[in-house]
């Protein structure tokens, strides 16, 4: 009789001392891409910019980008960028997100495919009201929202607005303005 190895099960103490970058996801280790690409951190950078532009108004909101959210014992992810209506406790995020946006890059079909259905089906179940999945190379992204306990496609959106009904206030997302590519480091410090 031949005894199967199981997947060893790891805890957020474990995933603390790891170095490099990783997510826990059901205690269950992925290795996040060594370095994004240009238009993965360009698309990535404008979505933070225009989230903290539009939460300016909305103290109980705050945009975070690459932050660890912690859901639990074995499940720790890191989207790369979220919104927040919550204070942190002890300075980490243990609760769900009101957004969340993932940046599925092609280059990658295991890490797409995480964001895809992994993180998909993780969001969903843990509560987070809106997900966006943006994928630059076709310059569109996909808006969910979550209705009685399941997500529902909004629509796709490339030069679109939509407005996302925070659960303490609303804001206006401007899709077209996730294509723009700043030339030098003076014009995005510009836009700040």
């Amino acid at each position: 009789m031949r005894m199967r190895q199981q997947a060893e099960h790891y805890t957020v103490d474990d995933y603390r001392q790891w170095k490099g970058e990783w997510e826990l996801i059901d205690g269950v280790a992925y290795a996040m891409a060594p370095l994004s690409a240009f238009a993965h951190q360009s698309v990535a950078m404008q979505i933070a910019l225009q989230l903290g532009q539009a939460l300016e108004d909305c103290p109980h909101c705050q945009a975070l980008y690459e932050m660890d959210v912690e859901f639990a014992q074995d499940i720790v992810v890191r989207p790369d960028v979220l919104v927040i209506c919550y204070q942190p406790q002890n300075d980490r995020l243990t609760r769900a997100p009101d957004l969340i946006f993932e940046i599925v890059s092609g280059q990658d079909a295991r890490a797409a495919r995480r964001d895809e259905v992994i993180k998909f089906q993780l969001y969903r179940d843990e509560g987070v009201a809106h997900f966006v999945l943006v994928y630059p190379a076709a310059r569109k992204a996909k808006v969910y929202r979550l209705i009685d306990g399941d997500y529902r496609k909004v629509a796709d959106f490339s030069d679109e607005r939509h407005r996302f009904d925070l659960s303490k206030c609303s804001i206006d997302f401007d899709f077209s303005r996730l294509w723009r590519r700043k030339g030098s480091a003076a014009e995005l410090a510009s836009s700040l």
